[in-house]
C-alpha cells in the first residue's frame, strides 16, 4: 500500500509559535501582524473590486458591449485562478519574503493603466495585472495569517478572511462616489490605498524574513504530527473538498449577484429595500467567515464543515416559498452558516498536506474566485432562459453535496492527541 506521512512531507519553514508562548496564544506581535495582513486584504479586494464596478463608465466611454465587458472579467479571472496555485507551489519550495509588495506592485500599475488606457487592448492589459498581483497576493498572505496565528489557524485564516469580505463590499461603494463622478480617470485616486498597502506588506515582508533567517539558525525541534494516508485517499479528499468550495461559491453567487432582482421581481420592492437586505445578506457572511475558524479551532474542521454546507439545506430549501420577512431572516442564517466554511475546509487542506501551505491556499483562493465567477455567469445564463425565481429553486439544492463531508478522513484526533 502507498502510505505517506508528513515526515516525508517537506518541513515547514518557519514556526508558528515562539518558544516564549505555548501553542495558541499569539503573542502582540503575531496579532499585529495578523492584523496587518488582514488590512492588506481589505485594501487589495477593495481595489480589484472596482473593476466590475466601473464597467458602465468604460462601456460608455469606449463604445463595448456585454461580450468585452465578460472578456475583462475572464481576463482577471483566469489569471488570477491559474496563477495561484503555481505561485504559492513555487513559494513553497523559494520563500520570497517580499513577495506580497511586489504583488500589490502590480495590482497598482494596473489601476493606473485602468485611469489611463486608450483602447480596449489596454484594459485587457490592466486586467491582466491585477489578476497577477491578486495571484501573488492571496497564497502568500494565506501563509503569513498562518505563521502569525500562534497555533490558532482557523482564527487567523478568518480573521485574514473577513478583511477581504470587507474590502470588496467598501469598493463598490467608494467607485460609486469617487470614479462614477470623475470618469475612469477616477480610478487615479486609488492609487493612494494601493501605495499604503505596499507599504504595510514591506515591513509585514520584513517580519517574515527574519522569522526565516530565526528559523533557518535554529534546529528544527518540533515535527509534524504524522497523518497516514495513502495518496489515493488524500487526493479523494482535496476534491471533495473542492466540490465542497463549488457548492458554497455557487450558492453564494446565486445570493450576492442576483438577490437584489430576485426581491424586485418576487416581492416588488424598491431598490433601496433590496440593497438594506443585500447589506444584511453581506453583514451575516462577514459574522460568519470570522467565527468560522474560532468555532474549527475548537470543535472541528471536519464538524464545521458539516454544519457550514449540509447544516443550511433545509434553510435553501424553504427560502424559494418563504415571505418577504422570513426570506430576509433565512437570507441572514443562510449567509452567517455557509460562510463558515472557508477557512475550515482551507486549514483543514492545509493540515492534510503539510509543507504546501503556499499552493493549497492557492489552489482553493483560486478555485473559490473562479467558481465565484463561473457561478455567476451560469446563474445568469439560466435567469435569462427561465426566470431568476427558478434559480434559486435550482440552487437550493446544493448544499445537498455537502453530503460528501463524509468521506473525509478524521485526521484531527491524531493532531489532538499528539498535543
Amino acid at each position: 500500500m502507498n502510505e505517506i506521512s508528513t515526515v516525508d512531507m517537506p518541513e515547514e519553514r518557519f514556526q508558528e509559535t515562539t518558544p516564549a508562548m505555548l501553542p495558541g496564544q499569539p503573542s502582540p506581535t503575531l496579532l499585529r501582524v495578523l492584523a496587518a495582513i488582514s488590512f492588506c486584504h481589505l485594501l487589495n479586494d477593495m481595489v480589484q473590486s472596482l473593476l466590475p464596478s466601473i464597467y458602465p463608465i468604460l462601456k460608455s466611454q469606449f463604445h463595448l458591449d456585454f461580450a468585452h465587458l465578460g472578456l475583462l472579467t475572464f481576463t482577471y479571472q483566469v489569471v488570477a485562478s491559474m496563477l495561484q496555485p503555481l505561485v504559492g507551489q513555487y513559494t513553497d519550495k523559494r520563500p520570497m519574503p517580499f513577495a506580497l509588495p511586489v504583488g500589490m506592485t502590480f495590482t497598482l500599475i494596473g489601476l493606473l493603466l485602468l485611469a489611463v488606457a486608450p483602447t480596449f487592448a489596454w484594459l485587457i492589459v490592466a486586467s491582466c495585472l491585477i489578476g497577477i498581483g491578486s495571484a501573488i497576493f492571496h497564497p502568500e498572505s494565506s501563509r503569513i495569517a498562518r505563521m502569525a496565528s500562534g497555533g490558532k489557524h482557523g482564527f487567523a485564516q478568518s480573521f485574514f478572511q473577513v478583511g477581504g469580505n470587507s474590502g470588496s463590499a467598501i469598493g463598490p461603494l467608494l467607485a460609486a462616489f469617487i470614479v462614477l463622478p470623475q470618469g475612469q480617470k477616477g480610478m487615479a485616486w486609488f492609487a493612494i490605498p494601493a501605495i499604503v498597502g505596499i507599504a504595510v506588506l514591506y515591513r509585514v515582508g520584513s517580519w517574515y524574513r527574519q522569522r526565516q533567517t530565526e528559523r533557518s539558525c535554529e534546529k528544527h525541534t518540533e515535527k509534524h504530527a504524522a497523518v497516514h494516508l495513502s495518496k489515493r485517499r488524500i487526493v479523494i479528499a482535496l476534491l471533495i473538498l473542492i466540490a465542497l468550495i463549488f457548492s458554497k461559491y455557487f450558492y453564494l453567487a446565486s445570493l450576492s449577484s442576483y438577490y437584489t432582482f430576485y426581491l424586485i421581481q418576487r416581492f416588488q420592492v424598491s431598490v433601496q429595500t433590496s440593497q438594506i437586505m443585500l447589506f444584511a445578506f453581506l453583514g451575516a457572511v462577514a459574522a460568519g467567515t470570522l467565527i468560522g475558524g474560532s468555532a474549527g479551532d475548537r470543535w472541528g474542521r471536519k464538524l464545521v464543515i458539516w454544519i457550514s454546507i449540509l447544516g443550511v439545506l433545509p434553510f435553501t430549501l424553504v427560502l424559494p416559498y418563504a415571505s418577504l420577512f422570513w426570506t430576509g431572516v433565512l437570507s441572514v442564517i443562510i449567509g452567517f452558516v455557509i460562510a463558515s466554511a472557508f477557512s475550515a475546509i482551507l486549514v483543514y487542506a492545509q493540515e492534510l498536506l503539510p509543507g504546501r501551505v503556499g499552493m493549497i491556499s492557492g489552489l482553493f483562493f483560486g478555485v473559490a474566485f473562479g467558481m465565484g465567477g463561473i457561478g455567476a455567469a451560469v446563474l445568469g445564463k439560466i435567469a435569462d432562459m427561465t426566470s431568476i425565481i427558478t434559480v434559486y429553486h435550482l440552487c437550493a439544492y446544493l448544499p445537498a453535496i455537502g453530503l460528501l463531508t463524509g468521506f473525509l478522513p478524521d485526521i484531527e484526533p491524531r493532531k489532538t492527541n499528539q498535543a
